[in-house]
């Protein structure tokens, strides 16, 4: 691979090839030294750094997480970004949060994170946005990748002037940002565990938990890019097992867990059992809705069904819509929905916050709900409507095929007169329950997921799923 390089007196950059496997839907992202490497970070940061100057942009902050990785690749960044003529100010090491709040306090034009989010220690990457003042305030994703993919390639003509690099710290401002949506509560009461994972939130919660009232205990806080006690992803229950133990170890009325870059948020209630996020947004869309009767509320196409339902009778107005955090946090800028959400813990919160993805400000927003409720977490969790589900399934199947399978069932579907809905992938309901097979957006794989309000009702789903793939030449694991 070849990186960008000055040639001749017009201080042409050549053509830079990414290896095509790390330009992903959502990011670029890829294994270090295998994938990705610093060439990489600088050819995108010059990239970028034009495409934030078309929109008329002149200042990009950057921020990195605690891989050992990280400072190279955003040592190239910078320097990429320079070299199209923009304004660098380094923000530091800490969560993906942090980045965009220092974004949003600082008027910048965009921001970059250097992170592998929740994927191994070997694994890196690059997370972009625009500003609220620049670009619409929209993250970068799907298409616009590909189109840096392919200005990458092209070369670029370096800036007359480059562009000047900075460094701030904003760690102090954004832990006071936090503490301020407590308002009044009192939390003196309260008893909660924190699980970082080692990963890019510790420090930051570290800070957090030791301005707050009541009584914290920390797990993992220590930044470490080896994540030596767990895998840093919230959706995997294997990963909550630390934290379940320690919140029945202290008899804490909550656990919090972070995924590596700090914007994706798990929960434990008070006995010891894991909160799903569809679950948890039913928990944060109750307050919500008391304050903003009638507001929008979205979530992803995965989520269950017990979301929409409890949403529309709490008094709200939900959405579904397509999976994916930045197509999530475009929509919800498009509706001026005061939250939304997704099943892989990302949660968004326009009401009386930025709008876009942090775990540990929903943990605050959480921990001043639980102090408010005279009733435990475990409560809300047991009132809640029965739902059996399967995990997220995935099937590999060759980059085409999986739209080609998904389009035939919709068909299918639709010849039947069945009910669905097609916004990300086929979702349709039946007397049992409902199924969604979707294309998913980061692999060469199906994803399937089933939910009815019975176990055998559930059985059933499964089997006649596994009947439709069947005829299109695809096979349903046992489940």
């Amino acid at each position: 691979m070849t990186g960008p390089g000055e040639t001749g007196s017009g201080r042409r950059l050549s053509g830079h090839s990414f290896h095509p496997d790390i330009l992903r839907e959502y990011d670029v992202r890829g294994i270090v030294g295998q994938t990705l490497f610093p060439p990489d970070g600088r050819a995108l940061g010059a990239a970028f750094g034009a495409l934030v100057g078309r929109e008329g942009g002149s200042t990009v902050c950057v921020g990195w997480d605690g891989r050992h990785s990280s400072p190279a690749l955003r040592d190239a960044l910078a320097e990429g970004l320079a070299i199209s003529g923009r304004n660098v100010i380094a923000v530091g090491r800490g969560p993906t949060p942090m980045l965009n709040f220092a974004v949003h306090e600082r008027g910048a034009d965009a921001g970059v994170m250097v992170t592998g989010s929740h994927n191994p220690g070997n694994h890196n990457g690059f997370k972009m946005a625009f500003g609220p003042g620049c670009g619409g305030g929209r993250p970068v994703f799907g298409a616009e990748i590909r189109e840096l993919g392919r200005s990458a390639a092209a070369g670029f003509d370096a800036a007359a002037v480059p562009g000047e690099t900075g460094a701030i710290d904003v760690a102090d401002a954004y832990t006071d940002r936090l503490i301020a949506e407590l308002g009044d509560a009192d939390l003196s009461p309260l008893t909660a565990v924190w699980d970082c994972g080692n990963g890019a939130a510790g420090e930051i919660a570290a800070r957090l938990t030791g301005r707050l009232a009541g009584t914290h205990h920390l797990l993992f806080a220590e930044i470490d890019g080896d994540f030596p006690n767990h895998h840093p992803d919230p959706t995997v229950a294997a990963n909550l097992a630390d934290l379940q133990a320690a919140v029945t170890r202290h008899g804490a009325d909550v656990g919090i867990a972070f995924d590596g870059d700090g914007d994706r948020i798990g929960i434990v209630d008070d006995s010891g059992a894991i909160l799903w996020a569809d679950q948890m947004m039913v928990y944060f869309a109750a307050d919500l809705l008391r304050q903003h009767p009638g507001a929008r509320v979205i979530a992803d196409v995965k989520a269950s069904r017990v979301f929409f339902d409890e949403a529309a009778r709490l008094g709200g107005r939900p959405e579904m819509y397509r999976t994916g955090h930045s197509p999530i946090k475009s929509r919800m800028q498009e509706t001026g929905a005061p939250m939304a959400g997704e099943m892989s813990g990302h949660l968004f919160f326009r009401d009386r916050y930025y709008g876009f993805d942090d775990a540990l400000y929903a943990a605050v927003r959480l921990l001043r709900i639980v102090a408010g409720d005279p009733a435990p977490l475990s409560a809300f969790r047991a009132a809640l409507p029965p739902a059996f589900n399967t995990p997220e399934i995935r099937i590999d199947v060759d980059e085409a095929r999986k739209f080609a399978i998904v389009e035939a069932v919709r068909a299918r579907l639709e010849a039947q007169g069945a009910e669905f809905v097609a916004i990300d992938g086929v979702r349709t309901q039946t007397a049992d329950g409902w199924w969604l097979l979707r294309a998913s957006n980061t692999q060469a794989a199906l994803s399937l997921r089933c939910e009815s309000p019975t176990e055998a009702g559930l059985a059933r789903l499964v089997e006649s799923l596994r009947a439709i793939l069947a005829a299109e030449g695809a096979d349903l694991p046992a489940v």
